[in-house]
């Protein structure tokens, strides 16, 4: 692994790079906060898939990729006379020192558990000033399965959650029994309500569990993609096509994929 000199080399390298291209790029040169923020997602969404992926190279690229714009928001804030990368680094260098008061102070956390709830309570009182409601600093922007958890986590951190993590079965059984009902009864809007608290009610589950429901189902969108391709390939050798083949046809290659992928 790299030395500190040669990671200290590294970073003034890339800053050297950005004010170059800040400069005589037609590109890079324009470039505004509002230009990149949606980049910024696309790269936030490409690095969450390479952690997925398992795959160290991929990993290593969508790192560098979502480091960019870091530098470069913040190479814009510093032409704007606001704030520069070394303010960045100064003020998260602070928070992490606060946030961890049972390395660099005399507080006492025995467990991982409780690291997270002295973290929670710190950002929280963090954020009172400017938004004095627990589940306030949760960003709207979120996806919806990504915002369940931080909502519950939030929650949780301040006592509102099961006394036993047993018994968020009962509740996800009650649930689905109120979608059911809702189904049967062909009222689609109550039962968007109601799949909306079984996916609650199931997210829930899953971080009482220590699953992430995001990765879990990202896991099985991949699965299902190598599955289903695995089909459409078998069917293809024979010269068919899916529409032409019937669900049994498409069931046993199917399983057939499903065996391979437990063989390995």
């Amino acid at each position: 692994m790299n030395s500190l000199s040669e990671k200290l080399l590294a970073f003034e390298r890339i800053l050297k790079i950005m004010d170059e291209l800040r400069a005589a790029c037609p590109w890079d040169s324009v470039q505004t906060n509002e230009s990149l923020r949606q980049l910024t997602l696309e790269e936030a969404y490409e690095l969450a898939e390479a952690v997925i992926s398992g795959n160290t190279d991929a990993l290593k690229k969508e790192l560098g990729d979502v480091f960019l714009h870091i530098i470069f928001y913040a190479k814009i804030a510093s032409e704007k006379n606001e704030f520069d990368i070394a303010d960045v680094l100064n003020s998260l260098a602070d928070k992490l020192i606060y946030r961890h008061p049972h390395i660099y102070s005399d507080a006492k956390a025995d467990d991982a558990e409780q690291v997270r709830l002295n973290w929670a309570e710190l950002k929280l009182k963090e954020k009172s000033a400017e938004k004095n409601t627990v589940l306030g600093g949760v960003p709207a922007s979120l996806p919806s399965l990504v915002k369940a958890v931080r909502l519950q986590e939030k929650a949780s951190a301040v006592g509102f959650d099961w006394d036993d993590r047993s018994q968020i079965w009962a509740k996800i059984h009650e649930e689905i029994d109120e979608l059911r009902h809702e189904i049967e009864q062909n009222d689609t809007e109550k039962s968007e309500q109601e799949f909306g608290d079984l996916l609650f009610a199931l997210t829930n589950m899953a971080r009482l569990y220590d699953i992430r429901p995001d990765n879990a189902l990202e896991k099985t969108n991949q699965k299902f993609i190598r599955r289903f391709n695995y089909v459409e390939e078998k069917i293809a050798s024979l010269g068919k096509s899916l529409k032409s083949c019937t669900l049994e046809d498409m069931d046993f290659f199917w399983n057939e994929a499903k065996k391979i992928e437990k063989k390995n």
